[in-house]
């Protein structure tokens, strides 16, 4: 029997972490095995993935050594930050930062570094079609991760950049999902215009890096994104009204007044919106359907994610 590599996986109790070693433990008797890295070892979701049978190991991306640590012995890594845990771009970057160096430091033959563009090649801070926030950002949680590419390349790490899409569970755990209007009607409210927005079920997210780890040499040294849908809000809106059965309708707004909704960040998810809309052609050609389907052809469609979880949707 061939000795399973490790693949230390960062934030395995978060939602990417967590989808990408699941994926992994899934094929009990495929190349590589789990070392799951928490912040909290004692969580009630480290504990089942230890049930499940990974690794567990403590670390901290605040805490660069930690991450040094518990990189050290893997033959690959996935690297994620999460900037909505605390709306710091300073130390999202620094995160990044420390990311890297553990995997340098370490010496993993492979690197998946969950990014984003960098809007501001495409919207320079003196563009004013959108505000600049926080002095130096368009979109802060998609310029610090493409800000913090430059770190693997820098270091030398052998890295494959994956660009992820909108969680489509987002529609649960962020406020994004429908709600009801006055005359009882559900709305999808998004500053999309007509344009598509790529999406994406957690899970699959999970599946399509484990793809990657085992497509390494394929995949060393690229820019991959991927989606399960490129829908508009009216396709959207279709899709909850099939699956929860009440009438769902498509509110658009401008970005303006989308930034002015005052929950935190709305003022950087209306430039998200806007960046995405502004550009819809580049970012959904940057996912690719097909190839998103050749990583995981068990990839799901907005209705089958919908299927699974419209009993958490709260409408």
């Amino acid at each position: 029997m061939t000795t399973q590599k490790t693949i230390a996986v960062v934030g395995a109790t978060g939602a990417q972490g967590g989808a990408v070693a699941r994926a992994i433990m899934a094929d009990s008797g495929g190349p590589f095995k789990v070392r799951a890295i928490t912040r909290k070892p004692d969580s009630p979701q480290a504990q089942a993935l230890a049930a499940a049978g990974a690794e567990i190991v403590t670390g901290d991306s605040d805490r660069g050594e930690t991450m040094k640590a518990a990189f050290e012995g893997a033959d690959a890594a996935y690297c994620v930050t999460n900037y909505w845990e605390h709306l710091s771009p300073e130390r999202e970057i620094a995160q990044a930062r420390a990311l890297a160096e553990a995997a340098r430091s370490a010496g993993v033959a492979h690197a998946v570094w969950s990014t984003l563009e960098d809007t501001r090649r495409w919207v320079p801070l003196t563009d004013q079609r959108m505000p600049t926030l926080m002095g130096k950002y368009k979109v802060p949680h998609f310029d610090t991760k493409g800000e913090a590419d430059n770190f693997f390349r820098e270091l030398g790490v052998p890295t494959t950049f994956l660009l992820t899409s909108f969680y489509w569970e987002n529609f649960i755990y962020f406020g994004l999902g429908p709600k009801a209007a006055a005359d009882g009607v559900l709305e999808l409210t998004f500053p999309l215009d007509d344009a598509k927005l790529p999406g994406i079920g957690v899970e699959d997210i999970g599946k399509c890096a484990y793809a990657l780890f085992k497509r390494r040499e394929e995949f060393l040294g690229k820019t991959v994104g991927i989606a399960g849908g490129h829908l508009t809000g009216t396709e959207m809106a279709a899709a909850f009204t099939r699956v929860l059965g009440r009438e769902t309708r498509y509110n658009n707004v401008p970005p303006d007044v989308y930034r002015s909704f005052g929950f935190p960040g709305a003022d950087d998810i209306g430039n998200m919106f806007q960046f995405k809309r502004d550009f819809n052609d580049y970012y959904c050609g940057a996912r690719d359907l097909g190839f998103s389907r050749s990583l995981n052809p068990e990839m799901q469609t907005l209705d089958m994610w919908l299927e699974k979880h419209k009993g958490k949707i709260a409408v």
